[in-house]
């Protein structure tokens, strides 16, 4: 299995693996069609790759289209699963519709930009003035009902398997969960029902290498988002992760028997 990376501190260690620059990438066509995989390019380079140079790339399409919008992804989760995605408003930013999220949220709600992460974008808002600073920093208005937390799940996949799961608790500051603005990491359980449901999302979208981040009220699940570009800070420090993605993509690449088996393996004990 030969493998070409755009990130080279992502695919560390990988073997057989060639790593470009992206902005290099039209340098060298025939290698990248020649590749098993193309892993990590960087957004821009999607089209090219998948469309035109007919590549195979990891994370999976689904994940750079979905996860690189937040209006979009809160409309894939909607689709697939809208029970478990909080009340949310998203409109043009005009004056009419400003005044209509302001009516209509209950207060205190959250609002976010469409594109931002680790924590950046988002905002508690309380007051008009709080919703006004909001509306004139975005071109579409996303607004969301505030639901009473002091931590969320990040719920990591790869592949079609949940790699680990851990609890981020609240910054000092308060509201926000996400590590890179204070919260803490929590490795105490996390019920399945949450990391049911983020397997369950990847899999109904063909999200392949995701975090998610799932809030449980009063034992509900809500999924808020989830990031292509995890960060590594609730991972261990060996090469699970790293073995979960090669393990992964040896499975996609493998030839599938087209008669397949002649009878079903059973996964338990058959009564005799």
């Amino acid at each position: 299995m030969h493998l070409v990376s755009f990130d080279i501190f992502r695919t560390l260690g990988f073997p057989n693996t060639t790593v470009l620059k992206p902005d290099q990438f039209l340098r060298h066509k025939e290698l990248l069609r020649e590749a098993d995989w193309v892993l990590f390019p960087e957004y821009w380079q999607l089209n090219a790759l998948v469309h035109g140079l007919k590549c195979r790339v990891f994370p999976s399409e689904a994940s750079y289209r979905i996860g690189h919008d937040k209006v979009e992804m809160t409309r894939a989760f909607q689709a697939v699963a809208p029970e478990h995605a909080p009340w949310t408003m998203i409109e043009a930013n005009g004056p009419v519709e400003r005044d209509m999220i302001w009516d209509t949220m209950s207060h205190p709600f959250v609002a976010k930009l469409p594109k931002a992460s680790m924590g950046e974008g988002v905002w508690l808002i309380e007051t008009r003035e709080d919703w006004r600073r909001y509306c004139d920093r975005t071109d579409v208005l996303y607004a969301q009902e505030y639901l009473p937390l002091d931590r969320d799940a990040r719920i990591v996949v790869v592949g079609d398997r949940v790699l680990t799961a851990y609890w981020r608790t609240q910054a000092d500051q308060g509201f926000y969960n996400n590590v890179a603005r204070g919260g803490r990491i929590d490795t105490s359980p996390v019920p399945t029902v949450m990391t049911d449901l983020a397997l369950r999302l990847a899999r109904e979208l063909g999200v392949d290498h995701a975090g998610f981040d799932i809030a449980l009220v009063e034992g509900y699940p809500y999924v808020l988002e989830f990031n292509r570009l995890f960060g590594n800070q609730g991972l261990g420090q060996g090469t699970e992760l790293q073995e979960a993605i090669l393990g992964y993509l040896r499975e996609q690449t493998a030839p599938e028997d087209p008669d397949g088996p002649t009878e079903p393996t059973p996964l338990w004990p058959v009564a005799v």
